[in-house]
C-alpha cells in the first residue's frame, strides 16, 4: 500500500569566478562571493591549504590574513590556516580526515561558517568531504590550484576519500558555495603536474566539443611546454564545458548509471591503485582514454583516423601512454592469466550500482554508452600501446645515439 509519494526539488547554485590575484587586497571577488547571501554579516573563514601549495607559495598564509584584514567588515579568520598533505596522500589517510573534522568541531565551525580550501583536486576532495560531514555541511569555498582541479574536479559537486583500497569509496555530493579560479597558481606547478591536468580537458573535449579538441591539438606544443597563457585558456574552456554538463545532463548527483565524465576512468582508477599512485590521476586518465579509444576502433565504433588523432594528441601534449603496470597479470582460472587492470571493470561496475556503463567514442565530440566490453579487444588495445611505446623508445634511443656521435 502506497502511503505517499514525496517529491522534493532543491535548486543549487554557486558562482565560479575566473579572477586574477584572488588574495590581492584590491580584488573584491572572494569577499563578495562569501558575503553574497548575507552581505551585512561578518563571516568566519577557516583556510585549509595544500602542503604543496604552501611550499610553492611561502607567503600564502600571510597573503590570506592580509586579505581578510582588508575586508574585515565581511570576513574574519576562524583560526590560522591548516596545512594538510597534498596529492593522493590526503585521500588515503583516514586520520587526516578525522583530524580535520575534529578541528572544525573544536573551532565551532557551523553551517554558516566557511572552509576555504586552497589546493589541488585531492585536497579539495578530502577537505570537502570533511566539511560536508560536519553538521551535515559546512559551507565550502574552493580555490583550486592545479590544471586538473581548475579545469575539472574543482568546479564539480563531488567530494571523496579513498578507503579499503578503492578510489573514492567514501564521499558525498556537496556543491561548493563558490569556486575561485586564479590562473596565477598555475605558475607554481611543476611541468609534470601541468601536463597531467590536461587529460581531463582532452576527455571532455572528446565527448562534448570537437572544436576544443582541435584547439588542443593545434596548441599541443605550447601546452606541453607549460606555457601559462594557453593553459589558462584550456582551464577556462574545459571548466565551462564541465559546468554545462553538470547543469544540463539531467543527473548532477549521478543517480543513474551513465557517467560520461568518467570516460577513460575505469582503467585509470585501477592503474592508480596498481602503481600505488606513482601515476598522477591525469596520467592514468590519459592512458585510460587511449585504451578505450583503441578499443572503440577495434570494436568498430570509431574510425582508425579518430583513434590515431586521439593517441597522437595525447602524446603531443606530453603523455606517456604505456606503464608497466598494464602488463601485471594474475592467474585467471580456466582463462589462464588475466591482466590486473581488467579488474577495474568489475570495480567500476560495482561503483555504478551493478550495471556496467562505459562511455566510448564514435567520433571526436560524439560518444555513446555501452554496457559490456570484450576483454579480448581491451587486451589487444593494451598490446598496441605497448608496441607503440616500444617503437617510440627505439626511435628516441636512435636519436640520442646519433646526437652523441655527432
Amino acid at each position: 500500500m502506497l502511503l505517499h509519494l514525496q517529491r522534493i526539488a532543491v535548486p543549487f547554485e554557486y558562482p565560479v569566478y575566473l579572477t586574477d590575484g584572488v588574495f590581492s587586497p584590491s580584488n573584491g571577488d572572494l569577499a563578495s562571493a562569501i558575503a553574497s547571501k548575507e552581505p551585512r554579516r561578518r563571516h568566519r573563514v577557516l583556510p585549509v591549504i595544500d602542503g604543496g601549495v604552501a611550499a610553492a607559495w611561502p607567503s600564502l598564509a600571510e597573503d590570506i590574513a592580509r586579505y581578510v584584514g582588508a575586508h574585515a567588515d565581511r570576513l574574519a579568520l576562524a583560526a590560522e590556516p591548516i596545512v594538510v598533505p597534498g596529492g593522493e596522500a590526503a585521500k588515503n589517510d583516514a586520520a587526516a580526515t578525522a583530524a580535520l573534522q575534529a578541528r572544525l568541531d573544536a573551532l565551532g565551525m557551523d553551517r554558516q561558517s566557511f572552509v576555504m580550501i586552497v589546493g589541488g583536486g585531492a585536497v579539495l576532495d578530502m577537505a570537502g568531504y570533511a566539511a560536508a560531514t560536519v553538521h551535515r555541511g559546512v559551507r565550502v569555498v574552493r580555490v583550486p590550484t592545479t590544471v586538473l582541479a581548475q579545469a575539472d574536479s574543482g568546479v564539480g559537486v563531488k567530494n571523496g576519500v579513498n578507503a579499503f583500497g578503492k578510489k573514492n569509496l567514501l564521499g558525498t555530493f556537496a556543491p561548493p558555495f563558490a569556486v575561485m579560479i586564479d590562473p596565477r597558481f598555475l605558475g607554481t606547478l611543476p611541468l609534470r603536474d601541468k601536463v597531467a591536468g590536461m587529460a581531463e580537458a582532452v576527455k571532455v573535449a572528446l565527448i562534448r566539443d570537437a572544436r576544443l579538441f582541435s584547439w588542443l591539438s593545434e596548441h599541443a606544443p605550447a601546452l606541453a611546454s607549460g606555457a601559462l597563457a594557453p593553459l589558462a585558456e584550456l582551464v577556462r574552456r574545459s571548466a565551462e564545458i564541465h559546468l554545462q554538463h553538470i547543469a544540463t545532463a539531467g543527473d548532477p548527483f549521478e543517480l543513474g548509471s551513465a557517467r560520461p565524465l568518467d570516460f577513460g576512468h575505469w582503467a585509470a582508477h585501477k592503474l592508480e591503485s596498481l602503481t600505488r599512485h606513482r601515476l598522477r590521476h591525469g596520467e592514468a586518465v590519459a592512458i585510460g582514454i587511449a585504451i578505450d579509444t583503441l578499443y572503440a576502433e577495434l570494436a568498430g565504433l570509431c574510425s582508425e583516423a579518430t583513434s590515431a588523432a586521439v593517441v597522437a594528441t595525447l602524446e603531443a601534449l606530453g603523455f606517456a601512454l604505456w606503464d608497466d603496470a598494464l602488463a601485471l597479470a594474475r592467474p585467471g582460472g580456466e582463462r589462464g592469466e588475466r591482466l590486473c587492470v581488467l579488474d577495474g571493470l568489475d570495480e567500476f561496475r560495482e561503483h555504478l550500482g551493478g550495471e556496467l556503463t562505459v562511455t566510448l567514442l564514435e567520433d571526436v565530440g560524439r560518444a555513446r554508452e555501452v554496457h559490456a566490453m570484450d576483454e579480448r579487444h581491451i587486451v589487444a588495445a593494451i598490446a598496441r600501446l605497448r608496441e607503440r611505446a616500444g617503437r617510440r623508445g627505439a626511435l628516441a634511443a636512435a636519436g640520442a645515439a646519433g646526437a652523441a656521435r655527432s
